[in-house]
């Protein structure tokens, strides 16, 4: 299998230099600025590495699904969200490398729930040498032993899912949200009412909200660095960078 560069080696900067190179068709363009891994493992098919399987396989990526119960492994493959589903123990080393896990450039342990489990299995893709590793953590505590064996990125499904809807309940403006850091953001939101037919200069986002805009325009076409004489409409978006804590007044 091919071999991709780490998803985190590439800069904010390269980053933003190919995002302003596609064609900018849709509200999800926002997805392009994330590293294109072609191929993916999922280690445990529960509901968590289930949905990240799936989506992965649908925007058109190799996934491997892996998982010891023959239940799960069967309806992967009989509802068709990966590429392949092969059932064994994550926790024997020799398993893995015979899958082919230890190939892939980027893997998802998905087995949070069980501790003892998923610490093994993300020293064991670790110290395989396996590039990217993302493990899902159930609490804070074993996201920082997941970090200490060599997970590249931590995540807790249930805390990330109740602050997106905290967002979409309090902030319903925002579309889309790709975060930089823990403290600063890149954001689509629509354009408020009390923006509609005022000039970017007229609102002036960098001066009392410390934003700067990307861009401006709708699913069918985007404006990269609009002038500041751009006027702004109702009904459209736009596409902002700047600190949450700056996001969050707008």
């Amino acid at each position: 299998m091919s071999s991709n560069n780490n998803p985190s080696s590439n800069t904010p900067q390269e980053r933003f230099k190919n995002f302003f190179s596609l064609d900018l068709g849709s509200l999800k363009f926002l997805n392009s600025l994330r590293k294109s891994t072609r191929q993916f493992g999922v280690i445990g098919l529960g509901r968590f590495g289930r949905a990240v399987s799936e989506t992965l396989y649908n925007m058109g990526h190799d996934v491997l699904g892996v998982d010891v119960d023959d239940k799960l492994v069967a309806q992967a493959l009989t509802d068709k969200i990966a590429t392949n589903a092969i059932r064994l123990d994550c926790t024997e080393v020799s398993a893995l490398k015979e899958a082919g896990i230890f190939e892939l450039d980027t893997v998802i342990i998905a087995i949070g729930n069980y501790l003892e489990e998923s610490i093994i299995t993300t020293l064991n893709v670790k110290e395989a040498g396996v590039k990217y590793i993302v493990a899902k953590a159930s609490s804070e505590t074993h996201g920082k032993l997941l970090k200490k064996v060599g997970a590249d990125l931590v995540v807790y499904p249930e805390f990330d899912a109740g602050c997106e809807l905290a967002y979409t309940l309090t902030k319903p403006g925002i579309l889309d949200r790709f975060e930089l850091d823990p403290d600063n953001s890149i954001v689509e939101v629509s354009i408020p009412p009390e923006f509609d037919g005022k000039t970017l200069a007229e609102v002036k986002l960098r001066s009392q909200y410390g934003l700067n805009v990307l861009a401006v325009g709708n699913d069918d076409k985007f404006l990269i660095n609009p002038p500041p004489q751009y006027v702004l409409t109702q009904g459209l978006s736009m596409v902002v960078i700047g600190s949450n804590k700056d996001i969050n007044k707008l």
